[in-house]
């Protein structure tokens, strides 16, 4: 496991998705714990076709999900600064306000990536051993 921290004005997806340029990150990870804040949020809640947005700073409550080169799919849980809690996919244009604190699990030997399922309609995990 690595932790790692993003600071203050970085895109949380993008953050994490720039991590797989490196080597050591390329066949994708696990986002296992995610806490900090946020700049306002952008959320998709579940069966919505939009975007959510929330005003003003939220607290970084929890954040899971996965990363690969072909996209991620990360789920977020966050509260709004009157304490209303707030649960979906974590979108593009998430900046950080005063950190955020990550635990990610790269997956040696095994290879992440995402492919098109004809049953969801989305691209879905890939898990293949790594050749």
């Amino acid at each position: 496991m690595t932790p790692l921290r993003l600071p203050p004005g970085t895109d949380l997806k993008a953050g994490l998705l720039a991590l797989l340029a490196q080597p050591a990150w390329a066949d994708g990870a696990f986002v296992v714990a995610g806490i900090g804040s946020l700049h306002g949020a952008r959320l998709r809640l579940a069966a919505a076709d939009a975007a959510t947005e929330i005003a003003g700073p939220c607290e970084l409550l929890s954040l899971q999900g996965t990363l690969s080169t072909d996209g991620a799919h990360l789920h977020a849980a966050l509260a709004d600064a009157q304490g209303r809690v707030w649960g979906g996919h974590l979108l593009d244009g998430n900046r950080v306000r005063t950190t955020a604190e990550l635990l990610l699990a790269p997956l040696p030997g095994w290879r992440l990536s995402r492919a098109a399922d004809a049953a969801t309609g989305y691209a879905e995990l890939v898990v293949r051993p790594r050749t």
